[in-house]
């Protein structure tokens, strides 16, 4: 599909993510999409970023199969039908070795938020005409990142004043807990904690290996400990499984369910916040969501909750609901 917009990408060299734990690279692209009326006029534009999921960088919101459209097709689309106001959007790469930052920052991965927040969206708004304050500014994503979309609007809400969040990671309890005995049997399978960090990025994927670095990942992103041999804790034994319930408290607290009585102003301040989840989703974040959402209301933070039929995958024609939704809120009114 032929788009009426242009795609460019810049190299960006990070300051931030200097010496990060895991070697990770510090020079990274960042992929922009510029709407048909960017050329053609000498305005400025709001901007959305828009975040992948685990064990994805920028370019997998631009995948396609068979007769479906990606983001910035479905972006492009619906901003020269006029069903949308054209907008600016980023797509960040805050991949990791163990797959993933979660877009925040810990001593066992390096600063994402930081880098995302403080190096990033100053690039794009030095390099682009873009309307430069959080009025013209949100943030939005699927999975890991619908979760880093809701974790970025609620500690920033001085950069970002909209968030949408698809099928975010929610209620850990029920998203993370599942993949702990299939990690636990491929952690016992394969050697140990040691051996399965060695062999990431060369192992035939399973599910119980994909279980295995869920919970090796989340360890990193939610309990880190400098002092661990491996830079995190475990929430678990890793032979028999057990619980390691101050571990597991670490990991709560960066729970949005658990988060929101104590952002209720960043959260009120948000000028529109967007959640929505598959009732069939694997990863039984619909739980979580009805959770979100009934708390939002509780507290009377306005925001737009639905659900769909479907699970977690293949749900790229939900954007046509947030990328409107959300360009309505940071474009200026005439």
């Amino acid at each position: 599909m032929k788009l009426n917009g242009q795609i460019v990408t810049l190299e960006h060299e990070s300051r931030i993510l200097e010496g990060n734990p895991l070697g990770d690279p510090t020079v990274r692209d960042l992929i922009v999409y510029l709407p048909p009326q960017y050329e053609d006029s000498d305005l400025r534009f709001p901007v959305i970023w828009a975040l992948p999921p685990f064990t994805s960088w920028g370019e997998k919101l631009f995948n396609v199969q068979a007769w479906d459209a990606n983001l910035p097709q479905r972006a492009d689309r619906i901003i020269s039908e006029t069903k949308m106001a054209p907008v600016i959007i980023a797509f960040p790469d805050c991949f990791t070795k163990y797959g993933g930052s979660q877009y925040i920052n810990s001593s066992a991965t390096g600063r994402y938020e930081d880098y995302l927040v403080e190096e990033l969206v100053p690039t794009i708004d030095d390099r682009f005409r873009t309307l430069a304050s959080r009025d013209h500014r949100a943030v939005m994503g699927h999975s890991s990142g619908g979760y880093g979309a809701l974790m970025l609007a609620m500690r920033h809400s001085d950069v970002f004043v909209g968030a949408a969040s698809h099928s975010g990671d929610l209620a850990f309890e029920y998203c993370y807990m599942p993949d702990i005995p299939g990690a636990v049997r491929y952690l016992s399978a394969c050697g140990g904690v040691d051996l399965f960090l060695k062999s990431i990025g060369g192992t035939t994927q399973s599910k119980d290996w994909f279980s295995a670095l869920v919970i090796i990942a989340m360890s990193a992103c939610y309990s880190p400990n400098q002092d661990s041999p491996y830079g995190f804790d475990l929430p678990c034994d890793p032979y028999m499984g057990e619980m390691n319930d101050e571990v597991w408290q670490r990991w709560l607290e960066y729970d949005p369910v658990r988060l929101v009585e104590d952002k209720i102003d960043p959260l009120r301040g948000l000028r529109a916040l967007y959640l929505d989840c598959g009732t069939r989703d694997e990863y039984n974040l619909f739980l979580g969501a009805r959770m979100l959402h009934a708390l939002l209301e509780s507290n009377g933070i306005k925001h737009t909750y639905e659900e769909f039929e479907g699970g977690h995958h293949g749900n790229s024609w939900r954007f046509e609901t947030s990328l409107p939704f959300l360009s309505a809120a940071i474009t200026p009114s005439k």
